[in-house]
């Protein structure tokens, strides 16, 4: 079981679920160095725990993250600032590397840093309330080039990053960024319902498919093919497939499964 209590982060695992808490909430959550080293303590306890079949990555207070510390940054040097970035660069990809399914949980203000993080989740949940913003060129720095595009398209990534206007949770959801919104009194429960039904499910199964699907979008078709025969061959060998498949058209199938049909 995982539970962490770091100087920005903290982590706490309920039954198969964990929760990431992003903890600076007099400071909105703004990621300093400190809390990218959290980062990487974390995650690294997180891939290495197979009790956890969800990570859910949440915000401390009113918002999500507020992006990079700016009062921290305003002391470094060229040099200095350039190994910060990298650092920050290591802590979201320590994010999206985590082999289970990961699930942004986005309440309030989500600037810079805060998009990238959970963009490097698997996907996001977010309130009505979360606010967006690329805000990186207007403070004269360059970032959040590779991940957006990937879910917007070039030309909204474009238009986000050359104009960092703050943009709300349905506009988020309309371009690829979130994949649903609920009205606050309405998330946690949500976050509950989705988080236990993943979790249900085999995890090196889960843990294969999101590699198929990091590391396909990547590669050419034929490799994507490739990848997906491998994680198939994995998961033939190490899980109970043939009693998953003797459970359709039970009591205990979900909802909605067929009972019969072919598998690709």
């Amino acid at each position: 079981m995982t539970n962490l209590e770091l100087d920005t982060v903290t982590v706490t695992q309920q039954g198969a679920v964990a929760t990431l808490t992003l903890n600076r909430p007099d400071a909105r959550n703004a990621c300093n160095a400190q809390m990218c080293r959290d980062l990487l303590t974390a995650t690294d306890q997180l891939g290495r725990d197979d009790s956890v079949h969800v990570v859910l990555v949440r915000g401390a207070g009113k918002a999500f993250c507020a992006g990079m510390d700016i009062k921290e940054n305003k002391s470094l040097s060229s040099s200095d600032m350039l190994g910060r970035r990298a650092l920050g660069f290591s802590a979201y990809a320590a994010i999206e590397r985590l082999p289970q399914a990961v699930i942004a949980v986005v309440h309030g203000p989500s600037f810079g840093g805060g998009c990238e993080i959970a963009a490097a989740c698997d996907f996001v949940l977010a309130s009505a309330e979360a606010t967006f913003c690329y805000p990186e060129v207007g403070w004269g720095t360059v970032g959040a080039t590779q991940r957006l595009p990937r879910l917007a398209g070039t030309r909204m990534a474009k238009e986000l990053l050359f104009t960092g206007r703050v943009f709300d949770a349905a506009e988020a959801k309309e371009i690829g960024l979130v994949n649903h919104v609920y009205q606050p009194d309405m998330l946690d429960a949500a976050v509950a319902g989705m988080a236990q039904k993943i979790a249900a499910a085999q995890p090196l199964t889960v843990r294969l498919t999101k590699r198929c699907l990091d590391q396909g979008v990547e590669t050419t078709r034929e490799g994507a093919m490739a990848i997906e025969l491998l994680a198939i061959d994995e998961n033939l060998r190490q899980t109970n497939w043939k009693d998953a498949l003797a459970g359709f058209g039970n009591a205990g199938a979900p909802k909605g499964a067929p009972t019969t049909g072919s598998q690709s």
